[in-house]
């Protein structure tokens, strides 16, 4: 039996299905912390919007994005385990999954991400994968997301 090729182990029929559920967090124009990412690399892009409640915990997400099959994935993921998240735990994890994908580190402790394992061999998506988690982060640094 044939081994699959590289691209058919990226965009496994599992990933592909993790980007079909950004269709579960459409971007409400009422969230109010808000922010965008652009990769220089591929020209993906995502605005993000988010609730917390008065913990600074997320309650809500939505997203509106425009990239690859990685990047569609690592955004639902994300926004799947963001509720009930706090800033630091968004902002750390971003920061851990950058370590990972430059070898640095091991995967983050977070639901699914390791159905984007297959994506650290390609450099090229790399930025894509980060959109998400550069976005939350960014929403949640403002003042009145409270830390």
């Amino acid at each position: 039996m044939a081994r699959p090729s590289p691209a058919a182990r990226l965009y496994s029929p599992g990933l592909l299905a993790l980007a079909a559920e950004l269709s579960a967090y459409p971007l409400d124009p009422a969230l109010p912390l808000r922010a965008e990412a652009r990769s220089r690399s591929c020209g993906s892009v995502i605005a993000l919007g988010l609730a917390c409640d008065g913990a600074g915990l997320v309650e809500r997400i939505g997203m509106m994005v425009s990239a690859c099959a990685i990047g569609q994935a690592s955004a639902a993921l994300m926004a799947r385990g963001a509720i009930g998240q706090g800033a630091a735990a968004i902002t750390a994890t971003g920061a851990q999954l950058a370590a990972w994908l430059g070898g640095d580190a091991p995967l983050p402790d977070w639901p699914g991400l390791a159905a984007l394992a297959p994506a650290r061999e390609h450099p090229g998506r790399h930025e894509a994968l980060l959109l998400p988690w550069k976005a939350a982060a960014q929403a949640l640094s403002c003042p009145a997301a409270g830390g």
